[in-house]
């Protein structure tokens, strides 16, 4: 299978080389189950500018769901939060920018350790890391209508595989994507807004971090997919997504099931983009994910002015269907709140407030 190719197994990777004959290129792409590269921002062979360092997150639960991305992005900083409630639907987002971080915010190299901690007039978020622990502590003044958000929230992460993936671009030799994704963290605490409670339960409610460094090309468009819930009494969860950089030696999808990785081939996403609200399915090459999914709610945004482009339908819904692991175990979804999302950008230094920065 295509995405069995290149597994990194030991720490191989020098990001985007130091040495001057090797001229910033990636030097090992390809896909690991954890951080076993390493990123060194003072090995990239590109302007500061172009640099993109971010942690997003997102919390899940059934009925709403918690957002929260701080990056610096070269020329612009985006920290933005976003409350989600499916029962009405509704969802509101809001962003603040910065101009030039350029490597201010001293972003962690690694999602292992180091906190990340941006403050401001009118918002003040941390994401707090210690040992089998992720916390989110956020007051946002302001949110919506004048009306603040807070929250506290804490992630359980103990011993489990992820998806690392190091992709470079066919086009530009020193532009790389190094990303992980943390599936099947437990969630517990509480967000606040406009007098209401909501309150994640470790039991059933989850979150998902996605940590990603980089540079980018100018223009791009991927699909993404995420979700995690309880599947036979053990957590499970998907990563799935193509079309961003160069991917032959290795895709992002992957699938979870009570801390182990299992290995999926390539997957298409169905989608009819007249209207993204009608109902999606998702196939497999190796008929290993096969899946319904129906829309909730379409986060959606778009932004067309001359060389900056960007359009987004970031989408939550219910998703159906099977899923088979490696040794053959088939796993039976049944109305499983997660997203797909469909993103278009031109853009060299502008970031996103739907997911990750672009």
């Amino acid at each position: 299978m295509r995405n069995h190719v290149k597994p990194i197994t030991a720490p191989v990777w020098k990001s985007v080389c130091s040495s001057y004959q090797d001229a910033g290129r990636l030097m090992e792409p390809g896909w690991s189950k954890d951080l076993v590269q390493v990123y060194d921002r003072r090995a990239i062979k590109a302007p500061k500018f172009r640099i993109k360092e971010w942690d997003y997150y997102l919390v899940l639960s059934d009925q709403f769901a918690c957002a929260f991305t701080l990056s610096d992005d070269g020329y612009i900083g985006l920290q933005s939060v976003s409350l989600l409630d499916f029962t009405k639907p509704w969802e509101h987002t809001e962003t603040i920018l910065n101009a030039f971080p350029m490597g201010k915010m001293k972003m962690p190299s690694t999602s292992a350790k180091g906190n990340v901690v941006y403050r401001d007039k009118r918002l003040a978020m941390e994401f707090i890391k210690t040992d089998g622990q992720r916390r989110i502590r956020c007051d946002f003044k302001n949110f919506c209508d004048g009306k603040p958000f807070s929250c506290d929230i804490t992630l359980e992460q103990p011993p489990m595989d992820t998806m690392v993936i190091a992709t470079p671009w066919k086009e530009k030799d020193t532009a790389f994507y190094y990303n992980q994704k943390i599936n099947c963290m437990r969630a517990s605490g509480r967000a606040v807004f406009d007098g209401k409670e909501y309150v994640f339960h470790p039991e059933t409610d989850f979150g998902t971090l996605d940590w990603g460094r980089g540079v980018w090309t100018y223009d791009n468009r991927w699909y993404w997919g995420s979700g995690n819930g309880v599947v036979n009494g053990k957590p499970f969860g998907f990563n799935i997504g193509y079309g961003f950089g160069d991917t032959s030696a290795a895709s992002e999808n992957m699938l979870f099931y009570d801390g182990v990785c299992h290995k999926l081939d390539d997957i298409t996403f169905h989608i009819d983009k007249r209207d993204y609200m009608k109902p999606w399915t998702f196939t497999s090459t190796d008929g290993r994910f096969e899946m319904d999914f129906v829309p909730v709610l379409d986060r959606a945004a778009k932004i067309d002015v001359k060389l900056i482009v960007t359009d987004q339908h970031q989408v939550f819904g219910r998703m159906s269907g099977k899923a088979v692991l490696d040794d053959g175990t088939v796993l039976e979804i049944k109305d499983l709140m997660c997203f797909a999302e469909d993103v278009h950008n031109k853009s060299f230094f502008i970031a996103s407030c739907a997911t990750s920065p672009i």
